[in-house]
């Protein structure tokens, strides 16, 4: 029987929809842009142009909840990582866009470089918990109105996972099309395969940013899957309760698919969330607490009663290092998730409160995604699990290490063997130098990094992913980046 958990009773979850259609039906939100309150208007919502606030009613939102798909699958350059949601199992996405990377080589903690994008991604590639690439860090030396097309190209080709990836400006779109086009090989690929999708952050409190939701409505063609991942924070930029937060995240992302679902109908959309709470003593933000991971579990709730795909934040940790605090935050900030049955939990391979990409990272979140799984996974009480056979056998004052079934039980998944953890005795622990988690980490980020990349693009389309990029940085304005 499977270790789950419960956050929300049903009353809890129709309290927090009520909620949700109070604030779109009475507050409102508002959208920026040119394209979506003609959109909303034109299907019905009540629009104030003056302050570019829409309500909606109810029905909108069923109506639009009503187009959404319950079922999405995710497609991967390397068709072996194809991921349907929902899923069976709770995998793993990387984090993404963080600022800073600490050198692998000296340590030091830097912005983050285009090389760093692919280096985590050739790490993450091997991670086998990991199913969803983003761009780990922002690609801080390419000139800034091409930034996130060089972090989608990078992500797709030094993995050949699922990826998913943001655009900021409207201009950026014919080029994201045509590079696309080329890896796929053509339009109709690209919208039948979806290897690729978009990830989409409403600003909280109740805002649309206008130039990536004009963006994200233009891609719409291409019915591109849309993570709809709202960021409220406890008592700063959302309420300072647990129960109201949630709510108006939620809210968020019914305004979202409210938007989209108008202006494409069916297009395949993914509930998510990675809500803060404000370190109250100084102002900051924490993403690696306990409430993180509360909330987000109830979003991912709150997700299945809209009989969505549902996913989430997690796996997260506002440690300054790598150590016993990042993975003490990175377990209480999965195992919520994880427990209510998340699709996707997202936060592999960063601290600083996603600010900062380690490598290391990447390895030691992969075995605790092992190990978490395996405790939510549970006692299994099948019949050939009963081994009353082997008690009368042995007796009182016996010994089970010669029976048959321990020998099988060696080589069976109900006792998992961690893949960094050293247990050997102390004596020859210290012989092997004391091996902890991150240097068994570390010796093997190195001998990723020393071998070929896997599944590379062809070098004719690599060409032309260059020539889209040269272009880009040409012809895109400088000014609004």
């Amino acid at each position: 029987m499977k270790f789950t958990g419960q956050i929300l009773s049903e009353v809890d979850q129709a309290r927090i929809h009520e909620q949700s259609l109070r604030i779109l039906a009475e507050v409102g939100v508002r959208y920026h842009g040119t394209k979506s309150l003609h959109i909303l208007e034109r299907n019905g919502a009540q629009v104030d142009w003056e302050t570019k606030i829409a309500r909606f009613s109810s029905e909108m939102v069923d109506e639009a909840l009503a187009k959404s798909p319950h079922v999405v699958c995710l497609g991967a350059r390397n068709p072996a990582y194809r991921f349907q949601l929902p899923a069976p199992v709770s995998r793993y996405g990387m984090d993404g866009t963080a600022a800073f990377a600490t050198d692998f080589e000296t340590g030091e903690r830097r912005y983050g470089l285009k090389k760093d994008i692919e280096n985590g991604l050739r790490i993450f590639q091997e991670m086998d918990m990991g199913i969803l690439a983003w761009a780990p860090t922002t690609a801080s030396d390419v000139p800034a109105q091409a930034r996130a097309l060089h972090e989608f190209f990078a992500m797709i080709q030094f993995c050949s996972k699922h990826g998913q990836h943001e655009l900021h400006r409207v201009e950026q779109v014919p080029y994201l099309i045509e590079g696309l086009e080329a890896i796929e090989g053509s339009e109709e690929n690209v919208i039948a395969r979806k290897n690729y999708s978009l990830i989409y952050c409403p600003v909280a409190p109740l805002t649309h940013d206008g130039e990536m939701l004009d963006a994200y409505l233009e891609l719409g063609s291409l019915e591109m899957p849309v993570m709809i991942m709202p960021m409220p924070v406890n008592g700063t930029t959302g309420p300072a309760s647990l129960f109201s937060n949630i709510a108006l995240a939620n809210a968020e992302v019914l305004s979202s698919i409210i938007v989209f679902q108008m202006a494409h109908p069916g297009r395949p959309l993914i509930y998510s969330s990675a809500t803060g709470t404000l370190e109250f003593r100084s102002g900051g933000y924490l993403a690696g607490n306990p409430e993180m991971g509360l909330q987000s579990a109830a979003m991912t709730v709150m997700g299945r009663f809209y009989h969505l795909p549902s996913t989430s934040a997690g796996c997260t940790s506002d440690a300054k290092q790598p150590g016993p605090e990042a993975v003490s935050e990175k377990i209480i900030t999965t195992l919520p998730s994880l427990m209510v049955g998340a699709d996707i939990i997202i936060g592999m391979g960063e601290i600083e409160s996603d600010q900062n990409l380690i490598l290391e990272q990447l390895v030691v979140d992969n075995e605790i995604a092992h190990l978490c799984e395996r405790l939510v996974e549970g006692v299994d009480t099948a019949v050939e699990r009963d081994l009353y056979g082997d008690i009368v056998q042995v007796g009182p004052g016996g010994n089970f290490l010669k029976a048959r079934s321990t020998r099988q039980a060696s080589r069976s998944s109900e006792f998992y063997t961690p893949r960094l953890i050293d247990r050997h005795p102390y004596e020859t622990w210290a012989s092997l130098g004391k091996p902890s988690m991150y240097s068994a980490a570390r010796q093997k980020v190195q001998e990723i990094l020393n071998r070929p990349f896997v599944d590379p693009l062809a070098e004719n389309v690599l060409g032309k992913l260059e020539d889209i990029l040269r272009r880009a940085e040409r012809i895109i304005p400088e000014t609004q980046a």
